[in-house]
């Protein structure tokens, strides 16, 4: 694993302290998801975004989404079929899923959909006014 010595933007940058263990869990989240289910991620306008997964064979009521703390988190799990089946070839995946993205300063979701197996989350960055830039004047 990479180290990142982050030391110079520490002495010009003010407030980015959590900045290190965002890195860590990124790359340590890259080495420790797969890549089920695949996934999109869209700039629709410059505050809009979405995020497209494929989740085929889900029904709505087998996802779920959740916000804590920053992080976005949507999960899948399977209802017990209790169909006796006898595959000659099973390609299609029938496992539970658990997917995150850590979301930035100010980003919600607004929406979520699903339609022809693709599950559709709407996010949009809304920055408050008192972060937004400002002209000071100088007496």
């Amino acid at each position: 694993m990479r180290q990142f010595d982050l030391t110079p933007l520490y002495r010009s940058a003010i407030g980015f302290d959590r900045l290190a263990s965002m890195i860590d869990d990124a790359s340590r989240n890259e080495q420790a998801q797969n890549s089920y289910p695949p996934y999109n991620i869209e700039l629709i306008s410059e505050h809009a975004y979405r995020i497209t997964m494929a989740v085929a064979g889900f029904d709505k009521s087998e996802v779920s989404i959740n916000t804590e703390h920053g992080m976005l988190t949507v999960s899948g799990s399977k209802k017990a079929d209790e169909t006796e089946r006898q595959y000659l070839h099973q390609g299609i995946a029938a496992r539970g899923f658990e997917r995150k993205f850590q979301l930035a300063d100010h980003v919600r979701v607004t929406d979520a959909s699903m339609e022809n197996g693709l599950l559709h989350v709407e996010l949009i960055q809304e920055i408050p006014e008192a972060m937004k830039p400002r002209a000071i004047t100088i007496n």
